[in-house]
């Protein structure tokens, strides 16, 4: 049984206003889009259609296809922080925090052999075409590789890595070891890919030979 300091019950978080649901739904429509056909299938008509919505509706809430491009990479960002990182923080800093980042990672990757990652399809679309899509693009991976690097350089403090440990060349390790895997499993359907990238990644920590 809790106990209040007051007999007043809690107030209610006000509900969200139907323009915010609105925005959020067709947000999550073009994610799903984007998923599926990348960042450059974007387009207001095209979502106008799928949300049943007209296009200046649409136009309303994002003002142009590249705000609308931001938006997506920035909720996909938003949702695999919540899936990935924000879980794995629980674990104790070193091996068993960064076995969770990767774990978590990995089993984001093998669900979306069906539809895409938004980091790495994004990559190919914009990695030669500067502006604001690729800048947001970018600053969200470079967040996630920061993350990364951080757990890697706790494990080497923690002890659980050699002292010498290369914090960037693992870093650079284990982000080809995801780039092969969805090379792997979605582009050639290869049975095993996902135990592969983990016998790879064990590898990497020095556990298995």
């Amino acid at each position: 049984m809790s106990l209040s300091l007051s007999s007043t019950p809690p107030a209610r978080a006000p509900a969200p206003s139907k323009g915010r649901q609105t925005h959020a739904a067709i947000l999550d429509a073009a994610l799903g889009l984007a998923s599926h056909m990348g960042l450059e299938g974007l387009s207001i008509g095209a979502l106008a259609e799928l949300t049943g919505m007209s296009k200046s509706g649409v136009f309303a809430h994002f003002g142009s296809r590249e705000e609308l491009q931001i938006a997506v990479v920035r909720e996909y960002h938003v949702r695999f922080e919540a899936e990935v990182f924000a879980p794995s923080m629980s674990q104790p800093r070193g091996v068993p925090r960064l076995r969770a980042l990767i774990e978590r990672w990995l089993k984001r990757v093998s669900q979306e052999i069906d539809s895409g990652c938004i980091y790495i399809s994004g990559a190919v679309e914009f990695d030669d075409r500067p502006g604001p899509v690729r800048d947001a693009l970018a600053q969200m991976v470079q967040t996630w590789r920061r993350a990364l690097q951080r757990a890697i350089e706790q494990a080497v403090q923690e002890g659980h890595l050699r002292a010498d440990t290369d914090v960037q060349q693992m870093l650079f390790e284990i982000h080809g070891l995801i780039l092969a895997l969805h090379h792997d499993a979605r582009f050639l359907r290869t049975p095993g890919a996902i135990d592969r990238a983990r016998v790879g990644f064990e590898r990497l920590l020095g556990l298995l030979p």
